[in-house]
C-alpha cells in the first residue's frame, strides 16, 4: 500500500473467503432484483426481456474485467477512490471515491425503504417506518459485530432468496411442461411478434442497474484470505452468476405472461407488479407471496452490504488523506471500521427518512444513485488506461485499452440516458467533491508549511 501513498492506520483482518465475497457481491445486488423492473423491460423491449439482461451482462462485463485488472495490482479498501489514485493521481482519485460515495451511501437508503415498504404492505398494522429502523438496527448492528459473522448471515438470507428462485423456476417449468407457453417459446429472446435495436439497447439502459453493488467486493480486498487475484474472480464470477439468474428467471416469467408487452406499456401502473402477477396467474398465488417477503427481507440485507462497502470506501479514503482521519480507525475487537460503518450507517438513516417524508424520495434516490455509480465506473476505466497503459507502458491493447474504451462509452451513454433532475444532482455533488478537495488540500499545504516553518 505504501507504493500509492497509503499508510497503516489499522488492521483489517483477513477472514473473508472466496464464497464471502460472493455472498457479499450477491447480497448487496439480490437474486430477485429483476422482479421490480420486469414489466417495466417487458414493454420496453417488447417482450424480449431476457435478451435484454444478456446484453446488459455483457455491457457491465466490461466493467467486471476493469475492476479485476485494478484490484489485481491496488488491493485495498478504497475501491475506485484507491484504483483512480494509483491510476490517474490523488485528485482523481478523491473524486471517484467522492463520485461513488454517492451509490454506496445511498443504495443502503433504497434498499432499507423499499423493505419498510413492503413489510408494511405485508403487514398494515405496523408503520412502514417502525420496518425500515428495525431493519436498520438489525443489519448494522451486525456490520460493526465483524465481517465473518455478517458474511455468515448474509449466506443464510441469500440461501432463502436463492431458494425462493429455484422453487419459481421449477414450479415454472412445470408448468410450461403441463400447460405450455402464453407466449412463443423464443419471444424473450426475440419479442412478441419481433423487437428492435433501439427498444432493446432503451430496455438495456435500465436493466443494468439491476448490476449496481457487484463492483463493492472489491472494497473488501483487505480482508481477504486468499491473494490479490481472488477479488477480481469474485467480481466476475458474481456478475455471471447474477446475470444468469437475471436472465432465466425473466425469461421464464415472459413465456408464461399472458399479458402482451403492447398492454403494459398502455398501461405504467401494471408495469411494477407484473412479475408478480404472471406468478400468482400462471404458477400459484402463494408463490407469489412468498416472492413477495423475499423481497421484503431482501433489500434490508443488501443494504447491510451496502453499508459495509460504504463503511470501507470512507475508511480508505480517510486513510488516504481525503477525508478526515477519525473514519480510519479500526477497532481492535471486530477488526471493523466501526467509526466510518457507523458515519455510513447515520447517512443512511437521515436519507431514508427524508426520502420517506416525500412522495418522489425514492425516484430521486435511484436517480442520484445511478450517476454516482455510473460516473465512479468511468473513473475506473479511465484508471485502468492510466496505471497500465501509461504509467507502466503495457502492450495489452485489449484488455488495458480496448475493454476499459468500451466500458467507459456504456457508462457515459447510460448517464446521457439519465433524467435531468438527476444529472443536476450528479453536477452539484461533483462541485461539492471540487469544494471538499480543495480545501482540504489546501489545510494540508498550510499544514505542511507551518511544520517546515
Amino acid at each position: 500500500m505504501e507504493e500509492h501513498g497509503v499508510k497503516e492506520q489499522g488492521a483489517l483482518r483477513r477472514t473473508l473467503s472466496a464464497r464471502d465475497l460472493i455472498v457479499y457481491g450477491l447480497l448487496f445486488i439480490g437474486p430477485l432484483a429483476p422482479v421490480g423492473v420486469f414489466g417495466v423491460l417487458d414493454a420496453k423491449s417488447n417482450g424480449a426481456v431476457a435478451l435484454v439482461y444478456v446484453v446488459a451482462t455483457v455491457a457491465m462485463a466490461f466493467t467486471a474485467i476493469s475492476y479485476a485488472q485494478m484490484s489485481r495490482v491496488v488491493p485495498e479498501a478504497g475501491s475506485v477512490f484507491a484504483y483512480a489514485s494509483a491510476g490517474l493521481g490523488a485528485g482523481a482519485g478523491f473524486l471517484a471515491g467522492w463520485l461513488v460515495m454517492l451509490d454506496y451511501l445511498l443504495i443502503p437508503s433504497v434498499a432499507y425503504l423499499f423493505s419498510g415498504i413492503a413489510l408494511h404492505a405485508l403487514f398494515p398494522a405496523v408503520p412502514a417506518w417502525a420496518f425500515t429502523a428495525l431493519a436498520f438496527a438489525v443489519t448494522t448492528a451486525l456490520n460493526v459485530s465483524g465481517v465473518r459473522l455478517a458474511a455468515r448471515v448474509g449466506l443464510v438470507v441469500l440461501l432463502a432468496e436463492v431458494t425462493v428462485l429455484a422453487v419459481f423456476v421449477v414450479m415454472a417449468v412445470a408448468v410450461l411442461v403441463g400447460e405450455g407457453p402464453a407466449r412463443p417459446w423464443l419471444s424473450p429472446f426475440t419479442g412478441v411478434g419481433g423487437t428492435t435495436v433501439a427498444a432493446v439497447i432503451g430496455a438495456v439502459s435500465v436493466a443494468v442497474l439491476s448490476f449496481l453493488g457487484f463492483d463493492a467486493i472489491a472494497s473488501f480486498a483487505e480482508e481477504t484470505s486468499g491473494d490479490s487475484r481472488q477479488v477480481g474472480r469474485a467480481v466476475l464470477l458474481c456478475l455471471g452468476v447474477a446475470g444468469a439468474l437475471f436472465a432465466v428467471q425473466t425469461y421464464l416469467a415472459g413465456v408464461l405472461d399472458p399479458v402482451p408487452p403492447a398492454e403494459l406499456a398502455a398501461h405504467p401502473a401494471a408495469q411494477g407488479t407484473a412479475f408478480y402477477d404472471v406468478t400468482g396467474v400462471a404458477v400459484s398465488p402463494w408463490l407469489a407471496t412468498l416472492m413477495k417477503i423475499a423481497k421484503a427481507v431482501g433489500p434490508a440485507f443488501a443494504a447491510m452490504a451496502a453499508v459495509a462497502a460504504a463503511g470501507r470506501l470512507l475508511y480508505g479514503m480517510a486513510r488516504g488523506g481525503g477525508l478526515p482521519r477519525a473514519l480510519s480507525s479500526v477497532d481492535p475487537r471486530s477488526g471493523t471500521p466501526q467509526v466510518a460503518l457507523l458515519s455510513a450507517g447515520a447517512v443512511t438513516l437521515v436519507v431514508s427518512v427524508w426520502a420517506a417524508s416525500r412522495d418522489n424520495g425514492l425516484d430521486v434516490l435511484v436517480s442520484i444513485v445511478d450517476i454516482g455509480a455510473l460516473s465512479a465506473f468511468a473513473m475506473l476505466h479511465a484508471s485502468v488506461i492510466g496505471y497500465f497503459r501509461i504509467r507502466r507502458g503495457s502492450r495489452d491493447w485489449l484488455r488495458h485499452l480496448l475493454v476499459p474504451v468500451a466500458g467507459g462509452l456504456v457508462a457515459i451513454w447510460i448517464i446521457a440516458l439519465a433524467s435531468p433532475l438527476a444529472k443536476l444532482v450528479g453536477l452539484g455533488w461533483l462541485v461539492a467533491g471540487l469544494i471538499v478537495f480543495a480545501v482540504r488540500r489546501s489545510g494540508a499545504a498550510g499544514r505542511a508549511r507551518s511544520s517546515g516553518s
